[in-house]
């Protein structure tokens, strides 16, 4: 795969007054190898606001990879220190929260913070100031058509590639028990946004005709008068742009008031979320419901059982999609360090241009957009249990819960 330079590309500057409190997971220093002292590495992510329950996991798998990374002697001989600032789901506050990683806590390196609403501007502050940044979620279209040069997705695709699986499995379906009528309820954000409307357009392809398709705002709490207008539309299929537990357990709660159950229900994000999202609709609730992920706790990638080994033991849970996406993006970072032996931001760039990554995701290899050259899994709870029915190489079962049965 060919390197790509970065000779007149446009660069993005976004600037704010907002703040944010800085939050230090691990800080440790050891020998010097390469300037002395530890090695920063600065994020943010919405600890605290509508989304916090699905950035918690993420937290917490960027500090098993800091661990893992520790244990390991660090990189380039010297111990990692991870800063994370709460940026709250803010635009604003994320944009400051990355001036100041960068100008005040002089950070040696970037991860990236959650959603496609908050890497967008995020990414722009790391381009302006030529730094890598590898993002763990946020895979809207437009955050990759800016023509930058250090940045990159730690998922195998983005979200246009999103629907691939689902419609997959819906096309080989026989014609009459295809879905005939879709809603479309989704979070104005811009990664789900691009997602529902791709199921939009593909769908309708096949025929599914649109009873219901309205945007609403994140900070919405009370989902019933969504849910209603969907209820009152009766249809077969309904394609949820949840972002978080939040949204994605609030509308189904909604549902249940209705007492409308559609035969398939598929959100983005929100049921990948293994711990909170049971807990939040009611564990035999979650039955049949489709997701994307990007990870599957059961692949056979190398590392990928000692992370969840390690995960599980430092938080007594599993890992979710959102702490495996973390982890890998720390993956992705080390790896650039290691085999660059400096911190030279754009070696580091060219490096991952031009090279394949080997994370508990697959390998991961990108273009010159920093958009990574993979597939999805489309999951489904069963049982109980989150598990993987497509594509053939990965699934955990050979069933698919077709139609999603009544809410308990």
């Amino acid at each position: 795969m060919p390197g790509f330079g970065r000779s007149g590309r446009r660069r993005t500057a976004m600037i704010s007054t907002a703040t944010a409190a800085l939050l230090v997971a691990t800080a440790c220093s050891g020998p010097a190898a390469d300037g002395g002292g530890s090695i920063k590495v600065g994020a943010s992510l919405p600890l605290s606001g509508p989304v916090a329950d699905a950035s918690k996991p993420a937290y917490e798998g960027y500090k098993v990879w800091l661990d893992e990374v520790n244990k390991d002697g660090g990189l380039l001989g010297r111990q990692v220190e991870l800063k994370v600032l709460d940026d709250g789901f803010d635009q604003n506050t994320v944009v400051t929260n990355y001036n100041r990683l960068i100008s005040q806590e002089r950070v040696d390196l970037l991860l990236g913070t959650f959603s496609s609403k908050l890497n967008l501007p995020a990414s722009a502050v790391a381009e302006r100031n030529k730094m890598l940044y590898v993002e763990p979620s946020g895979g809207a279209s437009e955050i990759f058509t800016r023509g930058y040069d250090y940045l990159f997705f730690a998922q195998p695709s983005t979200s246009v590639d999103l629907p691939e699986q689902f419609l997959a499995w819906l096309t080989a379906l026989p014609a009459d028990q295809r879905p005939r009528t879709a809603a479309y309820p989704t979070q104005d954000d811009p990664n789900t946004d691009v997602v529902v409307e791709e199921f939009r357009k593909e769908l309708t392809k096949l025929g599914v005709k649109s009873v219901y398709s309205e945007k609403y705002a994140p900070e919405t709490v009370n989902f019933d008068s969504i849910a209603g207008a969907v209820a009152r539309a009766e249809p077969d299929l309904v394609i949820h742009g949840a972002v978080g537990t939040g949204d994605g357990a609030g509308f189904v709660k909604g549902l249940q008031k209705q007492r409308f159950s559609p035969e398939i229900l598929f959100q983005t994000n929100s049921p990948s979320v293994t711990g909170s999202y049971p807990r939040a609709i009611g564990a035999k609730n979650t039955e049949g419901i489709f997701t994307t992920a990007a990870w599957s706790p059961k692949a056979g990638y190398p590392g990928n059982a000692e992370f969840v080994e390690k995960y599980t033991a430092a938080y007594g849970a599993a890992p979710s999609d959102d702490a495996a996406n973390a982890y890998t993006a720390g993956q992705v970072l080390e790896a650039a360090v290691k085999a660059v032996g400096s911190l030279d931001q754009d070696k580091l760039a060219d490096w991952l241009h031009s090279h394949t990554v080997q994370t508990i995701v697959g390998p991961l290899e990108w273009d010159e957009r920093g958009v990574p050259n993979g597939d999805m899994l489309l999951a489904q709870w069963q049982g109980g249990e989150f598990q993987i029915i497509a594509p053939e190489s990965q699934k955990t079962v050979d069933s698919v819960v077709n139609p999603k049965p009544e809410w308990s």
